[in-house]
């Protein structure tokens, strides 16, 4: 009996055990961020008068372009399909399937809401000259500004949920 029949090696381990623990710890992360500012953050800005939550949505979109956000940000939307790609080499099973689901879901869900929806809007935002603009004017752009951000910020927080418990399970089934 080699040790190999005693102890085989497992999908988890190596590289590709490696690039599946990468992608589901930065999914997880990309969640545990959509999900904290979907229940405290927006709630506590939305609160504020119109001039000020505008300022303060301005500051948030300019401080959360940095690298440590869009590592964990962009990893998944590769990482994912890149380790359900590592899992054809074996028969086709529930986690290979859970994996493609993870992948699209933060593409489609997270990576595609957020470049199609919430960075326009963003980028809309921080062209206006809040300090020039009166109150009424403020309210417009509120308008305007906070309910569809909003919204789409609903349905990508949703997707990474998704996306990391698929790929949580997908990474326990492979064990």
């Amino acid at each position: 009996m080699h040790i190999s029949d005693k102890h085989p090696v497992s999908l988890t381990e190596g590289f590709p055990g490696i690039v599946l623990l990468v992608a589901t710890v930065a999914t997880c992360l990309s969640a545990g961020i959509f999900y904290a500012y979907a229940v405290s953050v927006v709630p506590g800005i939305g609160r504020l008068k119109d001039g000020v939550y505008l300022t303060a949505i301005q500051s948030i979109n300019r401080a959360i372009l940095n690298p440590w956000f869009l590592i964990v940000f962009m990893a998944p939307v590769f990482l994912l399909p890149f380790s359900a790609w590592q899992q054809f080499a074996r028969p086709a099973d529930a986690a290979l399937w859970m994996l493609i689901a993870a992948a699209a879901l933060y593409i489609i869900g997270v990576f595609g809401v957020t470049v199609a929806c919430n960075v326009p809007l963003n980028e809309w935002l921080d062209k206006q000259d809040l300090a020039a603009a009166g109150e009424g004017t403020l309210k417009e752009w509120r308008l305007r500004f906070e309910a569809p951000w909003n919204q789409w910020n609903l349905v990508r927080t949703v997707a990474s949920v998704l996306a990391a418990v698929l790929s949580v399970w997908a990474t326990l089934r492979l064990r």
